[in-house]
């Protein structure tokens, strides 16, 4: 039985991931801004807390439980994640600001703030993008976007360096394209080949085994091109 924070689970894959884990009998802390659809599922091994993963005060509520419920966390999932569409020129700064402040700086204070609970065999594991992986093919208006998804991977890299002595390993999957809400608004009416659910089946297994094999390492996780 593990302890499994889960980023983004209002929807999508986060969803079926916590659902997942909690059905086989894991304890998982579902964090999202928007709580309410994990919470009514009423599952007895989720707890839901209502995170913006963006602001270092909101995070102290994930601090105050692990420390005083778990006292060790032995798997993370970065999930949670912000995309904008637009054309270069029309993306703003603020655009960029607000996409890294999830996509980035959220993975790095989340993560920061949980090593004092990490220990030897615990697995970090963020969710990246085709789009973030040098020489994949790009799309235009993912500007912010897919330079953040690169700039996780180059984040997670370097944290398995750091951490390699202390026994927590650190992996990037880089999802090709999924049938989710996130998806959907971005591009709308497009037919990605892998569903929300199968994904979170794979990224499950890889998050309970895939330390045993990997670490700083990089999976490209897609059936096409990207």
């Amino acid at each position: 039985m593990k302890n499994v924070i889960i980023t983004g689970t209002s929807r999508g894959i986060g969803f079926e991931l916590a659902k997942l884990f909690a059905n086989t009998n894991h304890n998982v802390l579902a964090i999202s801004r928007n709580s309410e659809t994990i919470l009514k599922l009423n599952h007895p091994k989720i707890t839901a807390l209502s995170v913006d993963i963006s602001d270092e005060i909101d995070i102290k509520k994930v601090i105050d439980f692990v420390s005083s419920t778990w006292k060790s966390v032995d798997i993370i999932i970065h999930n949670a994640g912000m995309l904008v569409n637009k054309p270069f020129t029309e993306i703003t700064s603020k655009d960029f600001l607000e996409v890294y402040k999830v996509n980035v700086f959220g993975v790095a204070e989340l993560t920061k703030s949980m090593i004092p609970f990490l220990q030897k065999g615990s697995h970090v594991v963020t969710i990246s993008s085709m789009g973030g992986i040098q020489g994949s093919l790009k799309f235009p208006g993912l500007a912010a976007y897919s330079s953040s998804k690169g700039a996780v991977i180059t984040l997670s890299e370097l944290l398995a360096e750091e951490y390699k002595e202390q026994g927590i390993a650190f992996n990037v999957l880089a999802l090709g394209a999924v049938q989710t809400e996130m998806l959907e608004e971005a591009f709308p009416g497009y037919q990605a080949p892998t569903s929300a659910k199968e994904m979170a089946s794979y990224i499950f297994n890889f998050s309970l085994t895939g330390n045993q094999f990997y670490n700083g390492k990089v999976l490209q996780v897609s059936s096409t091109n990207p």
